[in-house]
């Protein structure tokens, strides 16, 4: 099978691939072709790569290429993980908000929407690349904002695009842990939108446990998304929250710890150093990588953490893997048709009572061969589902105001958002972003 990477000189790449190296299974992807608009970083990441297969026997082959088609053609999947804007823009998403008294973050809140904004029409181009080149490929998107674009994809690709997220999966982990119990056995009751979810039940051996993990102090400590958010709050919700939700339920704290360095900024300094790294060094390329995956990871939500004095990541859980086992996962049920369940985003449908059935939802799915299916989940409290309704409202917006250019409606996304305070902020926003972001200008001229 031959695999290609959308976003290949990404400096996550190397976790795609190690995952492939693991994997021995056939049918399986014996080729690689990334793809990048900068052959510069397509040559730093390959020398990543040829680290990583140095001593494997059989390892997939990696092609490079800056030209699309060739990259799509003959694929069975494509993994879309594309950053449009770079990262200037993301730190352009987190500082334009925080000047203005806003969270600034890459996927929530304004942030988020500007992100989206850019992004979907870069999206869509590609989704008609896919259905015009490799018409029978999978896309697995990672692209954020993950729902928003895989939403968007839809349009075009229907179920054939898939989106894919690690924080679900590592909430359900980290609660199984924390009780004892070993994850591959429980079966998670999670809700929500990309990184706007709740684990509302764990069941194991027939009853549901996540009870028994909220009374229990100790074992909530133990839960990275209990200690950032407080064991009292997450009582009084009676669910367990995605840690992205540390922004909406604790939005002043938020502002306040962001206001300094931000991510965006952080990682900016962090990847540049590898890249020159790696120019200067080809030979060191793997262990350059290693040392700032390595400060990538637990720098990760580090201001949150600090803020709540939530102590630093659990290292067991740095070292459980992300997104690329996912990745893997999910090729290896559709092409081999493994049956498996899996917290994925795909189309609503009926799964969540009150969601439009075009939503994008993030639920668990059934895996197989023939597909993906969504599976029902249980009717959600007002105080949980309200939210969603907003924020899958400023999603549905933000797609058509990037199709159609329509500053207006762009406005109207900002507005909508819970974390704008009003619509004349909404108005600065968008001109904010379009002074400091030109792949966002570009679709919204003034």
């Amino acid at each position: 099978m031959r695999l290609a990477v959308l976003g290949g000189g990404g400096f996550r790449v190397p976790l795609v691939y190690g995952a492939l190296l693991r994997d021995t299974a056939k049918p399986r992807v014996e080729e690689v072709v990334l793809h990048d608009v900068s052959q510069e970083r397509l040559e730093a990441v390959s020398h990543v790569l040829r680290g990583l297969a140095a001593g494997h026997d059989d390892p997939p082959r990696v092609l490079t290429t800056t030209d699309l088609d060739t990259a799509l053609r003959d694929s069975a999947f494509v993994f879309s993980a594309v950053r449009v804007g770079g990262l200037a823009g993301r730190t352009a998403d987190e500082r334009v908000a925080l000047d203005l008294g806003l969270v600034g973050q890459e996927t929530t809140g304004p942030g988020g929407v500007a992100y989206g904004l850019r992004t979907v029409p870069v999206a869509m181009r590609v989704a008609e690349r896919v259905a015009t080149v490799a018409p029978d490929a999978w896309v697995i998107n990672f692209t954020n904002p993950a729902g928003m674009i895989t939403e968007a994809m839809r349009r075009v690709l229907g179920d054939r695009v898939i989106g894919i997220c690690d924080s679900p999966i590592g909430l359900v982990r980290r609660a199984a842990a924390a009780l004892g119990v070993d994850p591959a056995r429980v079966s998670p009751g999670y809700v929500g939108l990309n990184h706007l979810g709740w684990l509302c039940g764990l069941t194991y051996e027939g009853r549901d446990v996540l009870p028994e993990l909220l009374a229990d102090d100790a074992a909530l400590r133990r839960v990275e998304e209990a200690r950032l958010l407080g064991p009292d709050w997450v009582r009084t919700l009676g669910a367990l929250p995605n840690e992205y939700l540390y922004y909406y339920y604790f939005t002043r704290e938020a502002v306040a710890a962001l206001s300094g360095r931000t991510r965006g900024e952080l990682l900016l300094g962090q990847q540049d150093r590898f890249y020159a790294d790696v120019r200067a060094r080809p030979g060191e390329a793997l262990a350059a990588w290693r040392r700032a995956r390595r400060e990538r990871d637990e720098s990760y939500m580090a201001e949150a953490r600090d803020t709540a004095e939530a102590g630093e990541r659990d290292a067991a859980d740095l070292e459980a893997g992300g997104y690329e086992g996912i990745a893997l996962a999910l090729m290896a049920a559709i092409a081999r048709g493994e049956p498996s369940t899996m917290i994925l985003n795909v189309r609503n449908g009926a799964a969540v009572p009150g969601l439009p059935a075009e939503a994008v939802v993030e639920i668990p799915c059934a895996v197989d061969g023939s597909g993906v299916r969504p599976l029902a989940t249980r009717p959600l409290p007002g105080r949980f589902l309200g939210l969603m309704q907003q924020v899958k409202a400023v999603e549905q917006t933000v797609i058509e105001a990037a199709l159609s250019g329509s500053s207006r409606l762009a406005v109207e996304a900002f507005a909508l958002h819970p974390l704008v305070d009003s619509v004349s902020t909404a108005h600065r926003l968008l001109d904010g972003y379009r002074a400091r972001i030109p792949s966002l200008a570009a679709v919204f001229p003034r």
